[in-house]
């Protein structure tokens, strides 16, 4: 069989290759659980049984995940999207999904849509951009905004223009969005948990100069794509300074840590470290930074796949194929999340200042029993996505 084209850079076949070929049929029988009615859950939730047996039963309901979902099952023919989806295709999902967008008041929700939309070829593509509008114009007054949901907006907007959305000003928010970006970039070598100013209604102070690993990676997707779509060498060369700077990060064995102080590149605090960043989100960013003509960080995503067969935090699987899901992540034995508030604050008085004696107190020894649908939707889309591919639903 012919792997995939993404999976094919990675090298010659081999036990990467296996396992991703492995998890994306995965992905497939692993999304139904979670759907119903027309809705993902929240998360199916990990229950052991007195025989030590476990299963997973979904709870909640969310509109981001949903909106995720309906990204990465467009990647496939339409009779997998309807297996994944339970007999709907992915169009289908999102023509739901934009219904409610009247509703919708997150803009990283409304921009998750929009992109499904224009993934999908969905006809409500613009009014999805004309709400996507409303909620950023709504953020313009604020003092801070999540990196994050800023990140999506650009996405949401660069893909949109590929297939010839226009919406409200679209050029001058494609142009806002892009600054708004790259600003948060100007005088750090990371970016922070939100952007605009330091000290906010959002982070507390402590955590001011602390930005995830998800703070990184979707700047650096939406700024590759960006680049892309418009030949902005400006977007490519912040895309490659964030990748180059949690490449340098690494863990030794593969993993992609979580929090990181903004101002220097250094590691905050590492765990958890997840799932869906090892298999997902890392290759999704970096494999779009490559398409883009940015660099190749591919022994890194391959480093990183590895620590999902093997690792020396736990022997535990995080694979459970019989209930076709990832659990979560692998976890410092840390209920109340003292190691994170710690590291933050004493970082902040002392870039590096990590307080080593936490390591041996709270060691990384829990693996999180529960897995969101977001997670297989990314899962999907990292490694099928291809650019010329758009609105196949």
């Amino acid at each position: 069989m012919t792997p995939h084209r993404r999976i094919a850079l990675l090298g010659s076949p081999g036990p990467v290759e296996d396992l991703l070929e492995d998890m994306l049929e995965l992905a497939v029988r692993g999304l139904p659980p979670a759907y119903a009615d027309g809705e993902f859950a929240f998360t199916r939730r990990g229950r052991r049984a007195t025989d030590g047996s476990w299963s997973a039963a979904p709870e909640g309901r969310s509109v981001r995940y949903s909106a995720i979902v309906a990204l990465g099952v467009a990647t496939l023919p339409e009779e997998r999207q309807r297996a994944a989806l339970a007999g709907d295709t992915a169009l289908e999902l999102t023509g739901r999904l934009v219904a409610r967008l009247p509703g919708v008041t997150g803009l990283g929700d409304a921009a998750l849509i929009c992109w499904a939309a224009a993934e999908t070829g969905h006809p409500g593509l613009e009014a999805a951009l004309h709400r996507l509008a409303e909620l950023d114009d709504g953020c313009a007054g604020e003092p801070q905004i999540y990196t994050v949901e800023a990140a999506w907006a650009l996405a949401a907007l660069v893909a949109a223009r590929a297939v010839g959305g226009s919406g409200p000003g679209a050029d001058g928010r494609l142009e806002r969005a892009r600054a708004r970006l790259l600003a948060g970039l100007s005088a750090d070598r990371l970016y922070r948990h939100v952007l605009g100013e330091r000290s906010g209604p959002l982070v507390p102070w402590y955590r001011a100069h602390v930005g995830c690993f998800a703070d990184q990676v979707y700047p650096l997707q939406a700024l590759a794509r960006l680049h892309a779509a418009t030949g902005d060498g400006e977007a490519l060369a912040a895309a490659d300074r964030v990748a180059a700077g949690i490449c340098a990060a690494q863990g030794a064995q593969g993993q992609w840590w979580w929090h990181y102080d903004a101002r220097t590149g250094g590691v905050v605090e590492g765990y958890p470290v997840y799932s869906v960043h090892q298999l997902a989100m890392a290759p999704m960013a970096l494999l779009d930074l490559a398409d883009a003509g940015g660099a190749a960080h591919l022994d890194e995503i391959a480093l990183g796949l590895a620590w999902m067969a093997e690792r020396p935090e736990t022997p535990e699987s995080l694979i459970d194929p019989h209930l076709a899901l990832t659990w979560r992540k692998a976890a410092r034995n840390d209920p109340k999340k003292l190691v994170r508030g710690l590291r933050a604050t004493s970082t902040r008085a002392v870039p590096g200042g990590r307080l080593a004696v936490l390591d041996r107190l709270y060691p990384p020894v829990v693996v999180d029993r529960e897995c969101r649908p977001y997670e297989l939707g990314w899962l999907l889309y990292a490694w099928l996505f291809e650019p010329h591919a758009r609105g196949r639903s």
